[in-house]
């Protein structure tokens, strides 16, 4: 009989994986972690009823969350990424020509497991000299760090536990302090058709301090509900145009091999459906 893993992320609606083979299972000190294997996506990794990442489609927001600002940005020497675990940020931040990244992760326990589980997230990131890895809560290191960055990323959990404060207003204006000149924040922002919410409120706070603020979005399939958003924030709204022409050369010189992320997929992420604009105020 096959056993199936109900993902509980929304209270009237949901998704089932079934379950082949329990790989781990455990209750760390800040979350309820399972990996298990299924036949359409591999490896699946779940905390606290809610799928974060599986072997076959964690390319989509690892590339798009990654790629967009620093390939956006076009000379990105300092990264701070803001959890991200599993290592696919960090791992496709090493693709490019940074001269570091500091990574901020909660739970260690998170590190290790995926270092142990899902091997090709990290693909070796995690031994990258460049890479400057902090454990330690997210929100006091960015209140008590001094540095500046040119791209922060933020791979959280969605804003509910230890993430809530990810998702704070004083959280976003401790990150518009730790950018330098030219800087981008970006973040992972949710399924909007079906937590609206989690939207708006992000806009309303991330508005009152950066001059550009939007988002822009990807498909990613275990991510299920439509579309999801990644927010985007800067001082400098010419940085969520670049022309078409640019990224394809800055994308060609890189000599970077993707699976999701083009040139045209960047720019075309940011042009919005309409109930998103909606749920940003914005005219269509």
């Amino acid at each position: 009989m096959t056993s199936w893993y109900n993902e509980t992320l929304h209270a009237h609606w949901g998704q089932r994986f079934s379950v082949d083979k329990i790989i781990f299972e455990e209750k760390t000190e800040h979350f309820d972690l399972m990996i298990f294997e299924n036949r359409q996506f591999g490896r699946v990794m779940a905390l606290d009823g809610a799928i974060q990442t599986t072997e076959a489609d964690e390319f989509v927001y690892h590339e798009m969350l990654t790629h967009v600002p620093l390939f956006a940005h076009g000379n990105a020497k300092k990264v701070l990424i803001v959890g991200g675990g599993d290592g696919g940020i960090l791992r496709e931040v090493c693709k490019h020509p940074v001269n570091n990244a500091t990574m901020v992760e909660i739970d260690p326990a998170v590190i290790e497991l995926s270092k142990q589980y899902f091997p090709k997230h990290s693909n070796g990131a995690f031994n990258d000299p460049r890479l400057k890895l902090v454990i330690q809560d997210a929100a006091v290191f960015m209140a008590e760090d001094k540095e500046l960055y040119d791209v922060i990323i933020v791979d959280s959990t969605d804003p509910e536990g230890p993430a809530a404060v990810l998702f704070s207003e004083e959280f976003y204006k401790n990150c518009f302090n730790r950018l330098a000149p030219g800087g981008i924040l970006v973040n992972q922002n949710g399924v909007p058709f079906l937590q609206p919410v989690e939207l708006t409120t992000t806009y309303k706070r991330l508005s009152g301090i950066f001059k550009d603020v939007s988002f822009y979005t990807a498909a990613v399939p275990t991510y299920a509900g439509g579309l999801m958003t990644l927010g985007w924030a800067s001082n400098n709204p010419e940085l969520r145009n670049i022309p078409l022409a640019t990224l394809q050369q800055r994308f060609a010189n890189s000599q970077i091999q993707t699976n999701y992320y083009t040139p045209a997929c960047h720019q075309a992420s940011f042009a919005l459906p309409a109930f998103i604009l909606r749920l940003m105020n914005k005219s269509i």
